[in-house]
């Protein structure tokens, strides 16, 4: 048995072992890809094809589940034959990584889904990210999937980037600490049964030029370290993330697939990172095609690995054919290719693929009761309360009569984000009947699935809660995106109907041209799209009271809406239990707790707003306003209403004074004065008040959900590192400095409910980075 082989022996010998015994067609083939489909015919492996694209081994399979129409068991099945094939077929026997989309529950047919990103990240509790992603672990896991695309950790303040609905919102640290719930689930405890996440888009891809996808960001390197970076330092300190994928755009005129300072310097030798870099989809090629930094795909590919780029996806093209004639030139160095080899090999022995290459696929369980009930239970608690003048919410179910108006009222397909399974298979579709603007393989036979999970429209929710007594009446409306407004009549008919009209408006998320947000969906404006502010406008004149549910992707801009209808809810794009969910919302049965993770602008003109601003920021000096409106945001970051009431008091900051290296324990009592059971999340900003670099005048430094009956009071205990303070100096060094520092605590960035201070004292202090506050309750 060769070296690499034995178990017992460390994955360090082993991956020496058979680095040393690889030559170079080997050594190429496992940094690169095939999409699953170039491996098959129809939906059957192919020897012919693996004959070819398969005979020097191969680094990663691109999606067996998430660009096919196979069923779970049939995806294990090809999984255990691809599997087969590299084993007994190839010279040294090497597995390969099948890597999967999972950016809202693993993307393939039959997988739970889960609420968007944005949605999750409104619920404010990362046990419930952890709990999602354990679910989408053990799922890729059954049907052998080892690699997950995912946590976005982008921090995006401008809700013009049609991605925005992937991300965790405008905030460092709630997105660094849902991302690092996120990647402790999906990984687990051991790679043996755990998925590699993938920590995206590295970095500033969030805050591009124009909101559009793609285009470079403008970010001086202080924010880019202490707002952009933040999240993905914390990943790979604190969660020890184990792959990273670079972001489409360039920084400073470099692109981040080709940059070294990144990729080599920040990642690896400032943090520590010890993981493979993946390029995001065709980004190496980019260098040479789109960015055109790169001559040729040899140099492009020369350029990559150099920064620090290992494996190429989503199929073979620059690191292929182009990468070897270059070695063979001398053009590139094989000591590169050996330490992207070394990388990717060692992921393999620590996942034991060599051991346990295959799954059983006799054993797959995909969407069980307890899954979707989980599914559930994070769209209940995503869903934001924006206004509720008169408590028209909650309905009673004996309502005499409703109208349910809009075009996402009865659609299945629109409740869902742009990464999941039905928007890329409608991508795929298109592509195959449109350019292909990605030079890339696509399939044969694949169509568009309508039922690859069992899912209920709002309508039909609705419909099965009220009474038997309740009149129902529905109409569209108009489409999502579209300019006819002939269905106007049949909803105001529907709203002189009813007592009340529950208008369900908003986006269809994916990549293909008819969705209005997603993956390259950016938008110019953020009110509705199409002409559903015209058809809202049209059943408020009716004079039947509105409840405006908001099924939509990124924050928008409501214009007289705001003001005028009593009701809105936003409940993002809740996926397949989303429906329901916002039922058990309107009716009660839930009551809503979500916080918003993104500032809503009162125009797009505010852009980009977002609460953490320096002194200077945040107004036009010296006059505030705008010409047109406030500067002040349509509804703040952490804002989201209850049916009932919350008081906080008894704010207690026990240390007066603390020194860097120490702890501030900062408590304070949370009350439900109302009559109904509630969730509150009690939020913890700091300022520091005089230092040598400007700061946010609020920073969030940590935050509890808590949930309490009427009359309940709970002491909620905030354990803040002074080091969680730290802030780079004018030499760029991470610092804690003395000085003074305000606390407030609060139910949103700009509902600061009680204030204190402490000092920091003592010298200005080097230190390292501290990424999260413990928090207790009692």
């Amino acid at each position: 048995m060769p070296r690499y082989q034995e178990a017992t022996r460390s994955i360090e010998e082993r991956v020496t072992d058979l680095l040393s015994q690889m030559t170079l067609d080997e050594k190429i083939a496992q940094l690169g890809s095939y999409w699953v489909y170039e491996l098959l015919d129809g939906i059957s492996f192919s020897p012919t094809k693996a004959a070819h694209l398969l005979q020097n081994g191969l680094g990663q399979v691109t999606r067996i589940g998430g660009a096919s129409n196979v069923t779970p068991k049939q995806s294990a099945e090809l999984a255990n034959t691809i599997q087969k094939y590299l084993i007994e077929n190839t010279r040294l026997g090497i597995p390969a990584v099948i890597h999967e989309e999972c950016c809202s529950g693993y993307m393939a047919r039959g997988a739970t889904v889960f609420p968007q990103a944005i949605g999750v990240a409104s619920t404010w509790q990362p046990e419930l990210v952890e709990a999602m992603t354990d679910v989408i672990r053990a799922q890729m896991r059954s049907v052998g999937g080892h690699h997950a695309l995912a946590p976005v950790l982008d921090v995006t303040r401008d809700a013009r980037w049609g991605r925005v609905e992937e991300t965790f919102g405008e905030d460092a640290y709630l997105v660094a600490q849902m991302g690092m719930a996120y990647i402790r689930g999906m990984q687990g405890s051991d790679f043996r049964n755990g998925v590699i996440a993938t920590g995206k888009h590295f970095v500033g891809y969030g805050m591009s030029e124009g909101g559009m996808n793609w285009a470079p960001p403008h970010i001086a390197e202080r924010e880019l370290r202490e707002v952009y970076l933040y999240p993905f330092e914390a990943a790979v300190r604190e969660a020890k993330l184990a792959s990273i994928m670079n972001g489409y755009q360039e920084l400073d005129g470099i692109p981040c697939g080709a940059s070294k300072w990144l990729l080599s310097d920040v990642l690896r030798d400032e943090w520590g990172f010890n993981g493979t870099v993946v390029s995001d989809y065709f980004a190496v090629t980019m260098l040479h095609e789109y960015h055109h930094i790169a001559k040729d795909k040899a140099e492009a590919a020369h350029i990559a690995l150099d920064a620090g780029l290992d494996i190429e996806l989503p199929f073979t093209d620059s690191y292929g054919a182009p990468l070897k004639h270059a070695i063979e030139n001398g053009q590139i160095p094989l000591a590169l290719v050996d330490r992207a080899v070394e990388r990717a090999l060692r992921q393999k022995f620590e996942l034991g693929l060599f051991e346990n290459p295959y799954v059983d696929a006799g054993s797959v369980a995909f969407d069980t009761p307890e899954q979707r009930q989980l599914a559930r239970t994070i769209a209940q608690q995503s869903i934001v309360l924006l206004r509720n003048e008169n408590q028209v919410l909650p309905l009673a179910k004996n309502i005499t009569s409703i109208a349910v108006i809009g075009p996402n009222a009865d659609s299945t397909r629109n409740l869902f984000g742009d990464y999941a399974y039905p928007a890329h298979i409608e991508t795929l579709a298109e592509l195959k009947k449109t350019s292909n603007v990605f030079n890339m393989p696509l399939p044969d036979g694949i169509e568009n699935v309508d039922d690859f999970i069992e899912t209920r429209s709002i309508l039909s929710a609705l419909k099965e809660a009220v009474s038997a007594e309740t009149q129902v009446h529905y109409a569209r409306g108009c489409a999502v995106n579209s300019a006819d407004t002939s269905g106007f009549a049949d909803a105001v008919a529907a709203a002189k109907n009813a007592q009340i009209a529950i208008v369900v408006v908003g986006d269809k998320a994916g990549l293909t041209d008819d969705c209005t947000s997603g993956e390259a969906r950016d938008r110019a404006v953020l009110d509705l799209p199409g002409v559903q502010a015209q058809l809202v406008k049209a059943i408020y004149e009716t004079g039947t009271p509105i409840v405006l549910v908001l099924v939509n992707g990124r924050p928008i801009t409501l214009d007289w809406m705001a003001e005028k209808i009593p009701a809105i809810v936003e409940c993002w794009l809740p996926s397949e239990e989303g429906a329901n969910a916002i039922v058990d919302v309107l009716f009660g049965d839930v009551n809503p707790g979500g916080k918003l993770p993104m500032t809503f602008p009162r125009a797009v003109g505010q852009i980009p707003v977002y609460y953490g601003h320096r002194p200077s920021g945040g107004r036009s000096n010296w006059k505030v306003d705008y010409v047109e409106t406030s500067v002040k945001p349509l509804y703040p970051f952490g804002y989201g209403l209850s049916y009932t009431q919350f008081a906080f008091a008894n704010l207690h900051i026990e240390q007066a004074q603390a020194h860097a290296g120490e702890q501030v324990t900062i408590r304070v009592d949370v009350t439900n004065t109302g009559s109904r059971a509630g969730d509150e999340v009690v939020q913890l900003y700091t300022h520091q008040t005089v230092s040598r670099i400007t700061r946010p005048l609020k920073e969030l430094k940590a935050f509890k959900r808590v949930s309490l009956t009427p009359g309940e009071t709970k002491t909620i205990t905030f354990h803040l590192p002074v080091n969680h303070l730290a802030f780079l100096n004018h030499a760029h060094e991470l610092v804690v400095e003395p000085g003074s520092v305000t606390v407030m605590v609060g139910s949103s960035s700009a509902d600061i409910h009680l204030t204190g201070t402490f000092a920091i004292v003592g010298a200005t202090t080097p230190v390292q980075r501290v990424f999260t506050t413990a928090v207790s309750v009692g």
